[in-house]
């Protein structure tokens, strides 16, 4: 009997806990997993979701900045800075936070990619920084930030024809670096009769062999695919003898695929020390003599508030700076701010390294980065994407072997188009194969985020050091006779210079501003210094209601003074085109006598 009870008292507190829990009385509303417990570093519920372990194209590009930009308009804008060779809108995001402050008065961030359409991932990155922006700004104080002080300019793909082309047509890994514009290439009077030919229809460009028992070259004892060059000092018998890439001789001049689309390089088109093609490998015309980059630098050019920019490329990992040319030098003051920003690059970009073009990799005429920076006074890196030492974390990094086995072991062979045979009008049966086009320069769909992410931290980094400035101080103290100190302190907390020594000294930007406005009150004198005693002080004779400062350096304090006579209410105004403007009020007592 007393067994029963106990049953019974026990299904009765069972019916009164699963009634209390179907009224939602005695349990927790549920919950998406992913909103109790996320991966940090991304958003939480993205209102665009992308998947960042592919490649986008044209259509893709373009849906998502409209997508971002009609689920964030307080954040987000996209415009079209023109058409491509080809027709295609070349958009721009701006991304900061309209509902504080002018867009247009706020340090700006420019970013681009895809000059270099094989580059493909360099448009992925400037994706991602515009998507991550927006989707975080609810989520992460930085960004949020970020986007109260700063506005983002960012171009994601620079050469949108032929980003498609390499997508859509026959293609190798470095092809097409050009744009479509068409060009004669070899000079016969035709023009891109003669482009690389895709044998196998296997939509990639690959190698071409034929067997050889003179050959120079063997196959890989370990990677079948990979051809090594025999040891003929040795005895060794080759096998193949290699041809070059997938083609033919189209317009019969004893040469294959010499005259494909462009063939120029969008970047050698830039103003700064262009030289033409017989200097520049790559030149065109004159420089802006492309559409892409004209409409791009058009842009640029209206928004003078850019002080940063990026340049996205591929391959090698590498944060690079200018100068291109070896004839050419960046002021002291400015190197050591690069210095600083890349010597934090390398941190947090493992192996990448900090160098400089034309010393350490070789010389570019007519580079975007040179044309940033010794034209618009605006201090920018290129990166180059990717490095082989991420295939296995193998400090000897990358090389033909390594290549091949990350592929053998961890893309399970997708990387490689497996050697078969064609008929070839001029050699007979030739073999075709090698590296597929969407694998060697790019990292695979696994690594693609870490990479954009990594990058995207760097620029993100670079964008917080641009000028920022503030009114940190104003004080007033009477002389006697009507007359009245007035000294501001006016401060750039950030690493980078309101003006870069270049720009001082090509007078691209103008002079910082500090304005003392007040009702009733007048300037008689007017000075500014290094330091509150104002040691060699400069003295502003005319207008000294308006104190011109040449530059305020990086995490730096300038001391302004004024001498007034009357009294009133008003306010003292910082104005600066690079580094933000800030203001402060101020009270002139009567001094009268």
């Amino acid at each position: 009997m007393k067994s029963l009870l106990s049953t019974l008292i026990f299904m009765v507190l069972m019916l009164v806990l699963s009634s209390a829990c179907a009224t939602g009385m005695a349990q927790e509303p549920e919950v998406p997993v992913h909103q109790v417990y996320k991966a940090v570093g991304g958003p939480t519920q993205p209102k665009v979701p992308v998947y960042w372990n592919r490649y986008h194209d044209h259509a893709e590009i373009t849906k998502m900045l409209q997508d971002l930009a009609a689920a964030y308009p307080q954040l987000f804008k996209v415009e079209s800075v023109g058409k491509s060779t080809d027709g295609r809108e070349m958009w721009v995001a701006t991304i900061t936070n309209f509902e504080v402050g002018e867009e247009s008065r706020k340090p700006g961030f420019w970013i681009d990619g895809g000059i270099h359409a094989n580059e493909i991932q360099a448009t992925e990155v400037a994706l991602y920084t515009a998507w991550f922006l927006a989707e975080m700004h609810g989520e992460n104080k930085f960004v949020q930030q970020l986007l109260r002080d700063r506005v983002f300019y960012i171009l994601p793909d620079m050469s949108p024809d032929s980003r498609e082309a390499h997508f859509y047509e026959s293609n190798s890994t470095n092809t097409p670096r050009t744009g479509q514009r068409p060009v004669d290439d070899d000079r016969d009077g035709l023009i891109d009769e003669d482009p690389a030919n895709d044998l196998n229809g296997d939509g990639h460009i690959t190698q071409m062999r034929i067997r050889d028992p003179n050959g120079r070259f063997k196959s890989h004892p370990k990677y079948p695919n990979l051809l090594v060059q025999a040891n003929m000092e040795s005895g060794e018998q080759g096998e193949f003898t290699l041809l070059g890439m997938e083609g033919l001789d189209a317009d019969g001049d004893g040469r294959s695929s010499e005259d494909g689309d462009g063939s120029y390089d969008p970047n050698r088109d830039w103003p700064w020390k262009w030289e033409p093609q017989y200097v520049q490998r790559g030149a065109f015309r004159y420089p802006f003599s492309l559409i892409e980059n004209r409409n791009m630098a058009e842009f640029v050019k209206r928004h003078p508030n850019i002080a940063g920019a990026q340049t996205y490329h591929n391959t090698g990992g590498m944060l690079l700076r200018g100068p291109g040319s070896k004839q050419d030098a960046y002021e002291a003051g400015d190197l050591q701010v690069y210095d600083q920003i890349g010597k934090v690059g390398e941190r947090l970009l493992p192996k990448y390294r900090y160098m400089n073009v034309a010393n350490d990799l070789y010389e570019v005429w007519g580079g975007e980065i040179d044309w940033f920076h010794q034209m618009l006074g605006v201090f920018t890196f290129t990166n180059e994407l990717f490095i082989q030492y991420n295939y296995f974390h193998d400090a000897a990094g990358g090389g033909s072997e390594q290549s091949y086995e990350f592929d053998k072991f961890l893309l399970f062979g997708d990387g490689l188009a497996e050697w078969v045979e064609v008929d070839h009008p001029v050699y007979g049966k030739v073999e075709v194969g090698g590296l597929k086009k969407n694998w060697g320069r790019q990292p695979p769909g696994f690594m693609l985020q870490e990479e954009c992410h990594r990058n995207m931290a760097f620029t993100l980094f670079h964008a917080d050091q641009m000028p920022l400035v503030r009114i940190k101080e104003v004080t007033t103290k009477p002389l006697g006779n009507g007359l009245t100190e007035i000294t501001a302190i006016v401060e750039n907390t950030k690493l980078t210079p309101t003006h870069s020594s270049m720009d001082r000294k090509q007078k691209i930007t103008r002079p910082n501003l500090v304005s003392l406005k007040a009702e009733g009150v007048q300037v008689v004198f007017g000075q500014y210094g290094s330091d509150f005693l104002f040691r060699n002080a400069t003295i502003q004779d005319r207008s000294p209601d308006m104190i011109k400062l040449p530059v305020i350096d990086g995490k730096s304090l300038v001391y302004v003074r004024w001498i007034v006579s009357g009294a009133g209410q008003g306010e003292v105004v910082l104005d600066t085109i690079k580094g933000g403007q800030a203001k402060a009020d101020v009270t002139v007592p009567n001094q009268a006598p």
